[in-house]
């Protein structure tokens, strides 16, 4: 069961860091160790309104009185088996300083007299169950479904916030939450790697990015649209951002080190005439309950297990490749994938890999 092994987990963690109890306060760590529950009011913060700390003898869930009922009665957490300890809104109690009190205390960020574990909690979220990647499964089709409707109902002369508000409502009518939504268009692709929308009108071409979260789990993916044929330094960069994809995807093993597979990926940037492009913009790494549990970087040494799943996010100035891949023991799974898009083919080291193209509507 989910909720068995995800105590058995944080029961070792605790034992191996000579720890007496862990406190939870992240919105991302909640819903990890609750098997998707949301601790969230405002989707913008970190730390969400209930906190769990858990001790080899005890689960407690501490929260105020707005929002116990509707983990109760919704979440269903005390069916879980966590024990509440709720505080009327206006009253300043410290219950989680009473109950941690006097305890060696881990924490999933900064908190007084606590062992700071983010580091190692964010490892622990990447290692998914098979329940979480069939709930993972599901969540990347909506995301793929909204994506493919949102970007068929582009058109020029569209603002960027329209254009982000078809995104939002595709999703959410879906029941999964937008927590990344950025979109650019024409020159403000090139410009900027993380182009929050604005008033700029679409002319030709348009780039949705989606980070979409549901039962705490969030995967990403990227596609392109261009009114009118390519440009072709514009459709050169399109199929060398396509190899470097596809490189990472085929790298991404079981054994093979997050630097390994970055190493391979800079070497395709390298391969084909863009050598430089990698330093502009992180590549990507595991998600989990965050958009990226942790980035891969030179050297890092966490290895790939089957069951993970990655969202490589390569870019070259002007263009981009991005989905959401699940590692399997025989081979990887393309979760975002969306039946009828335009498709480019990159053969690497005899695989035949499919990476998006730039949808063309002429």
């Amino acid at each position: 069961m989910e909720f068995d092994q995800k105590q058995t987990v944080i029961q070792s963690l605790l034992e191996s860091r000579q720890l007496d109890a862990l406190l939870l306060r992240r919105v991302s760590s909640f819903a990890w160790a609750t098997c998707g529950a949301a601790s969230y009011v405002n989707t913008a913060s970190t730390d969400g309104v209930a906190a769990l700390l858990i001790t080899p003898a005890a689960l407690h869930l501490v929260t105020d009185n707005i929002e116990a009922t509707r983990l109760e009665q919704e979440e269903k957490l005390k069916e879980q088996g966590w024990e509440f300890h709720v505080a009327r809104w206006h009253q300043g109690q410290d219950t989680l300083g009473r109950l941690a009190a006097g305890l060696r205390l881990g924490a999933d960020g900064p908190y007084p007299n606590a062992v700071d574990l983010s580091a190692e909690l964010a490892r622990l979220r990447a290692r998914l169950t098979p329940e979480e990647g069939e709930r993972f499964r599901q969540l990347s089709q909506l995301c793929a479904t909204a994506m493919d409707a949102a970007i068929y109902a582009v058109h020029p002369g569209q603002s960027e916030y329209e254009i982000a508000a078809l995104l939002a409502s595709e999703s959410e009518r879906r029941g999964v939450q937008v927590i990344v939504n950025l979109i650019a268009t024409d020159g403000r692709i090139s410009a900027f790697r993380h182009p929050l929308p604005t008033g700029k009108q679409l002319d030709r071409y348009a780039m949705l990015v989606l980070c979409g979260r549901l039962k705490g789990m969030v995967c990403s993916l990227t596609r392109l649209v261009h009114f009118g044929p390519l440009p072709d330094d514009l459709r050169r960069k399109a199929q060398a951002v396509a190899q470097v994809d596809a490189a990472f995807i085929s790298a991404t093993r079981p054994g093979r080190t997050l630097g390994d597979i970055l190493q391979d990926a800079v070497a395709t940037y390298a391969a084909t005439g863009f050598p430089d492009e990698w330093h502009l913009h992180h590549q990507g790494g595991p998600t989990g309950y965050e958009p990226r549990e942790y980035v891969a970087t030179p050297g890092s040494t966490d290895v790939v297990s089957a069951g993970q799943v990655f969202a490589w996010n390569p870019s070259i100035t002007g263009t981009k490749s991005e989905d959401t891949i699940l590692v399997g023991q025989n081979g990887n799974e393309v979760l975002t994938s969306i039946a009828g898009w335009p498709m480019t083919s990159v053969t690497i080291a005899g695989q035949t890999i499919s990476r998006p193209a730039i949808l063309e509507i002429l």
